[in-house]
């Protein structure tokens, strides 16, 4: 699949790019994506709920009223689940959501996805930005240039782009990763995925 690769004034170079079509042009498995993303999100999950059960809540566990000749139910202890502020039956406890997936699997979900995004044309190659200061004006003007201050962005940067990361933090829509953490769930998060120029040969190495 080859690309054009825009300057970052929104205007057209006279490069091109190959993208490795290996990578961006494959028969997309919609399992695997979900499996992945939800192997994402669960890994994501802190797991630190809690409830307090019978034996946890503090409270008193004197017998409310005498067994019988009341005209009501039985009552025990104040820290009947029955009652308000009792103790929660059944209830979440601590624990780790996170699971094992295969790698192969993880791979086919992340061709999967880009492959999506070069179908919907939502694939957009500029040229490398290089910052010497952190500057969020600088990426919100670029933003402009191609109309997508308004959209979902994902932007590719390979590892020496620290300052583009630091000026696109404060930006709400728009999120800047290295090429080489690259996931199927950032990808599809996102409408529009920015490329730089530098970071394509970060992303054929996911084919090795």
């Amino acid at each position: 699949m080859e690309l054009k690769v825009y300057k970052i004034d929104g205007s057209e170079s006279t490069k091109t790019v190959t993208l490795n079509d290996s990578i961006f042009n494959i028969e997309p498995n919609d399992h695997a994506i979900w499996l992945d993303v939800k192997h994402i999100l669960a890994n994501k999950r802190q797991g630190t709920h809690d409830t307090l059960e019978k034996s946890t809540i503090s409270g008193s566990t004197r017998k409310l009223k005498r067994q019988k000749g009341t005209g009501g139910a039985r009552a025990g202890s104040i820290k009947s689940p029955l009652l308000r502020g009792g103790a929660t039956i059944f209830g979440p406890h601590p624990r780790d959501y996170s699971f094992k997936l295969n790698k192969k699997i993880k791979r086919l979900a992340r061709f999967s996805a880009l492959t999506y995004k070069a179908k919907d044309n939502h694939i957009l190659v500029i040229e490398d930005l290089s910052l010497e200061t952190p500057r969020t004006k600088s990426i919100l003007e670029m933003l402009k240039k191609f109309n997508l201050e308004n959209t979902k962005t994902l932007m590719l940067a390979n590892d020496k782009n620290t300052n583009v990361y630091l000026s696109a933090r404060n930006l709400p829509r728009t999120q800047v990763i290295r090429a080489c953490d690259l996931n199927t769930y950032d990808v599809l998060h996102a409408k529009q995925l920015i490329i730089f120029e530098n970071s394509i040969a970060e992303i054929n190495k996911m084919m090795e």
